[in-house]
């Protein structure tokens, strides 16, 4: 099979794309700049996925059997007061890119990357029929709209988005030389309020695994792929801070957390329901190797 991979070089791309090449597909990268090495791949094709144009050219050129719709411009440390801003770009990719992809594909297999934890707060896990946060805190509403509406045009192109949890490993905000792990150390990360959010983390390496199954499964809608170990907030930080050799996390109201943090910060550390993976391992026979989100990056 032929799988254009948008997104090659970020975080689950490049790990996906040696698996694809492994398995035995040809991976054409899609890349914004002329001489992006993408390794793994057969060919790497050139246009910036928000110049509608060039990349309807760049695809059809490629004349894809799949495309893989990983693009995203997400900073290498949020603020939480300020993700609205800093995901502009990447709610573009989301709305327009996936508009583009798909009419530069038609008929292609389409998958796409979606988030596990835009689910309304609730209780127990979330299944994939749990509607997204209608009302979040208001930083955080356009990061919703935009994946409402990356699901709206997948589904009905008859793709799949695969919601990912809170991505793990090499690049990620969590490795250990990422920004959380950094805030981690400095003593900047405490444990707000109840710490009640439960987080469902997801490796790159279950991401890559779990899009080359759902390559060739007549599956369409979405699907949570994450890991088998969902954790409350409270439990996990302390317990990434010990794995880090860090400082145990400060405890802290609230109401104090909000000044600093936001709405969207308190929400984050609070509020986060967890998600339940049960329907991507029955329909693409897939499961997660790494869990909880506590063994080591790799």
């Amino acid at each position: 099979m032929r799988v254009l991979v948008a997104g090659a070089t970020g975080v689950i791309g490049r790990q996906l794309v040696p698996l694809l090449a492994a398995v035995g597909h040809e991976v054409i990268g899609l890349s914004r700049a002329p001489g992006t090495a993408v390794p793994g791949a057969t060919r790497t094709v050139v246009a910036d996925a928000l110049d509608r144009d060039a990349t309807v050219r760049a695809v059809r050129q490629a004349a894809p059997d799949a495309v893989v719709h990983l693009l995203t411009a997400i900073p290498k440390a949020i603020d939480p007061k300020r993700i609205d801003r800093q995901f502009a770009l990447t709610n573009r990719l989301r709305i327009e890119g996936t508009r583009t992809l798909l009419e530069a594909a038609p008929g292609a297999r389409f998958v796409a990357q979606g988030l596990a934890y835009a689910y309304r707060p609730g209780e127990g896990l979330a299944d994939e029929d749990a509607p997204l946060w209608s009302d979040p805190p208001r930083p955080y509403g356009p990061v919703v709209a935009a994946l409402a509406e990356l699901e709206r045009q997948t589904v009905r192109a008859g793709g799949l988005v695969l919601r990912f949890g809170h991505l793990t490993g090499p690049g990620s905000f969590y490795a250990d030389d990422g920004s959380t792990a950094e805030a981690v150390r400095r003593g900047r990360m405490p444990v707000v309020g109840d710490g009640g959010s439960v987080l469902s983390f997801t490796h790159a390496h279950d991401a890559a695994t779990a899009i080359i199954a759902a390559l060739d499964k007549d599956v369409t809608g979405a699907l949570n792929v994450v890991d088998d170990t969902p954790v409350l907030m409270r439990d996990w930080l302390p317990a990434y801070a010990r794995r880090l050799g860090a400082p145990a996390p400060r405890r802290v109201p609230a109401l104090l957390a909000r000044l600093a943090v936001g709405p969207f910060g308190v929400a984050y550390m609070t509020r986060l329901r967890g998600a339940d993976n049960s329907r991507a391992r029955m329909r693409l026979d897939w499961r997660p190797r790494h869990a909880a989100m506590l063994d080591r990056e790799g």
